[in-house]
C-alpha cells in the first residue's frame, strides 16, 4: 500500500468534509436568522 497517496487521499476527504460541514452550518444559521425575523410577535 502507498502511504503517500493515503495521505493525500485523507487530506482530499478532509477538504471535502470541512466543506460540507460549513455549509450544513451556513443553512442552520440562515433558518435561525429567518425565524427570528419571522417569528411570532
Amino acid at each position: 500500500m502507498n502511504t503517500a497517496l493515503v495521505w493525500a487521499c485523507l487530506g482530499i476527504m478532509g477538504k471535502g468534509m470541512l466543506g460540507i460541514f460549513l455549509v450544513i452550518l451556513a443553512v442552520w444559521g440562515l433558518v435561525a436568522l429567518l425565524n427570528r425575523v419571522t417569528g411570532k410577535r
